[in-house]
């Protein structure tokens, strides 16, 4: 059956009955939007889809179906395209697990470039060579730019005989033109029992141990992951020091230059989500609360439209301190 290729993921009804029913129809859509919280299970569904329609054209024998399997996991079959955003690097687009691997620390985040959908452009303007069909699929495809989505959107006005994936966490983060043209498929955030299983089937089961992570993750295996391999690679003295206010200005100023001297802006950023949930846990005094919850998103924003992490980070943690002196007086 259809539904027993789409085994794998977990806690989407809804998503696998509509793909599901989309195959045994043979009533595939020109392009989906695949909607919902990153770590759930789109890039998952994305390859069982995929495995569903090329196997309408590959040999019933086991050997043959392995094999369609591996490569669609490996993402080199000749009829399948498997965008994802990249950096720029002299000259040479990186993906972030590529930039990682070379360890290059990035203060911009990586984005589906105007090049990528040139590409897409040209793979299909040519027939499938073995599947019914030409996919493509767009990782993270809110991290277009104007150009890159209105090359995209003509693209998708004559996709030929072809099926293209956007992955993407709403329909808010696309243009309206794109979501248009596209078959929304909803994802969910995943059930603690479901949460559970995914990630004990992955190994991870460790994760299920800490309260903060899955609190952090809210419902997405992928991110509970994410922030667990975070967490472990900052130092813990630094977890330390950041998880309680600066004892003094000097103390906060010290900090901000371990912060920006030790972590890229990928790190610092999660260090703001894990710090919001410390202080929201650890002080849980009203006064106290409201304002370092406000000054780490004010941090955020700053982080994001790239001012000085070093500068950011300072003006925070001296604030957080100064409040914190503030509500010790008062009391």
């Amino acid at each position: 059956m259809v539904s027993d290729a789409f085994a794998p993921l977990v806690g989407q009804t809804r998503a696998v009955e509509l793909l599901s029913r989309a195959v045994e129809q043979n009533r595939i859509a020109p392009a989906y939007l695949f909607a919902g919280p990153d770590g759930v299970g789109r890039s998952l569904a994305a390859r069982c889809f995929a495995e569903c329609i090329f196997a309408t054209k590959a040999s019933a024998d086991v050997a043959r179906s392995q094999a369609l399997h591996r490569r669609l996991q490996q993402q080199n079959h000749p009829d399948l395209l498997w965008v994802e955003p990249t950096y720029l690097h002299q000259g040479q687009r990186l993906t972030a697990a590529e930039a990682l691997e070379k360890g290059l620390k990035r203060k911009a985040p990586p984005q589906i470039r105007l090049e990528q959908i040139r590409e897409i452009t040209q793979f299909l303007s040519r027939n499938a060579l073995e599947a019914p069909r030409l996919m493509v699929v767009v990782e993270q495809a809110e991290t277009m730019a104007e150009a890159a989505a209105n090359g995209l959107l003509k693209t998708l006005e004559e996709p030929g005989e072809a099926t293209l994936i956007l992955l993407a966490p709403a329909v808010e983060n696309l243009l309206p033109t794109i979501v248009s043209r596209c078959q929304r498929i909803p994802f969910r955030r995943l059930s603690a029992e479901a949460m559970a299983q995914v990630l004990t089937q992955a190994g991870r089961e460790v994760i299920l141990t800490s309260p903060e992570i899955l609190a952090l993750a809210q419902g997405s295996p992928g991110a509970a992951i994410a922030h667990w391999e975070q967490l472990k690679a900052i130092p813990a003295e630094l977890l330390e020091a950041t998880a309680r206010p600066p004892a003094s200005l000097r103390a906060a100023l010290e900090l901000a230059q371990q912060i920006d001297r030790e972590l890229d802006t990928a790190g610092q950023l999660w260090l703001v989500d894990y710090l919001q949930y410390c202080f929201w846990q650890h002080h849980l005094d009203g006064h106290f609360v409201d304002i370092p919850l406000q000054l780490l998103e004010k941090a955020r924003k700053a982080l994001l439209s790239y001012v000085q992490p070093r500068l950011v980070w300072e003006v925070t943690l001296m604030k957080i301190n100064t409040n914190f002196n503030a509500t010790n007086r008062s009391r």
